[in-house]
């Protein structure tokens, strides 16, 4: 289509609400690139913004627009055209300022380019005697076609009128001369055949170019439609907007209380892992008290046997005891008797030592 970007930059797009004409209505849910265009084939300049597929901004620049700053970072124009208000949020204030300082020179770009628009086909419909030849191809460049197709073939025809009047009121001045006549006749002439080969190449320029901007009409068409649909979504979803906000409300306080529920969660989940920090130790530690307990239970096993045997021992010692008390009794007693008798046999001999 010859349309060239020219600069770009980001931010939120707004409409402003059909049917109260004062809330703005995003078009994107996220920060989008906004272009400006030049469409050479036409000489207009047009901002263009697309969500993914979708076009949210289709507005060609006029001399009559406005870029208005509503804020540091927000800045809209209205489109007669779309019957619309378009609103740009940006990031910062300069990207603001940027865009604001395009649109005016374009908006310029476009003033200029009419009033250039105007002066030819001025020219073109009331050409002189002596720029008439040369002016009338201008205003079917394809640089300066700005309208439809039957704005254009409306052109073609006038020039071809102005063609043929223009013989008739050029030739007043030499109706007193017949020889000027014949010679101002043979110069019509040959300006006419030059005219009418311009305007034949013009005509054929202009056939080719209209299945171009048939293709372009049913683009517009194609894209024009697609806006009314999304026009009407958007009423659709205006009109939905009061149960919106309810269940905005709603969820806000749900995901209030889910959060309040889930920072009650973590703090039980943190005494949780205290208390399981707190059970492991206390399983350390009674692993560490069951193995000494075994270690404890071995050691008495091994002191339970020492002190068995210690008691055999000590049975066996005291029965050895016993046995050598019986035998030291055993050894009195025939000492006592060994004594008796000696004490007997003492004073037998005592008494036989007396008698004698």
């Amino acid at each position: 289509m010859g349309e060239q970007p020219i600069f770009s930059t980001r931010a939120h797009v707004f409409q402003i609400d059909p049917n109260t004409k004062k809330n703005w209505v995003p078009t994107s849910k996220h920060a989008v690139t906004v272009s400006y265009f030049f469409d050479s084939t036409r000489n207009v300049y047009r901002i263009i913004s697309l969500d993914g597929s979708k076009a949210i901004i289709n507005s060609t620049i006029t001399p009559n627009m406005t870029f208005t700053k509503t804020s540091q970072k927000f800045g809209q124009w209205a489109d007669s055209r779309a019957n619309t208000v378009y609103g740009l949020g940006f990031s910062c204030e300069s990207h603001l300022v940027k865009f604001a300082d395009k649109f005016a020179e374009f908006k310029e770009a476009a003033r200029l380019a009419k009033e250039k628009s105007q002066e030819k086909t001025e020219l073109t419909s009331t050409p002189s005697q002596e720029s008439a030849p040369a002016d009338l191809q201008s205003p079917l460049t394809s640089e300066s076609v700005n309208g439809t197709d039957d704005e254009r073939l409306a052109t073609d025809a006038n020039q071809h009128a102005d063609t043929r009047v223009e013989p008739s009121q050029n030739a007043l001045p030499f109706s007193h001369s017949s020889s000027n006549i014949n010679k101002h006749w043979e110069a019509e002439l040959a300006a006419l055949k030059g005219n009418n080969a311009k305007l034949t190449a013009a005509l054929l320029e202009s056939t080719a170019n209209v299945k171009q901007w048939k293709q372009q009409l049913a683009a517009y068409q194609e894209e024009a439609e697609r806006l009314h649909k999304r026009v009407t979504e958007l009423e659709c979803v205006s009109g939905q907007t009061t149960g919106i906000k309810t269940q905005k409300t709603e969820l806000n306080r749900t995901i209030e209380e889910l959060e309040a529920a889930l920072r009650g969660k973590e703090e039980e989940l943190e005494r949780l892992k205290a208390e399981v920090e707190s059970a492991n130790e206390f399983r350390f530690q009674k692993d560490s008290l069951l193995q000494r307990l075994e270690d404890t239970e071995a050691r008495n096993q091994t002191l339970e046997a020492q002190l068995s045997d210690l008691e055999q021992r000590l049975e066996s010692i005291q029965l050895e005891r016993e046995t050598y008390r019986k035998n030291l009794r055993s050894l009195l007693e025939l000492l006592d008797g060994k004594i008796f008798e000696l004490t007997e046999l003492r004073d037998t001999l005592v008494k036989l030592i007396e008698a004698s």
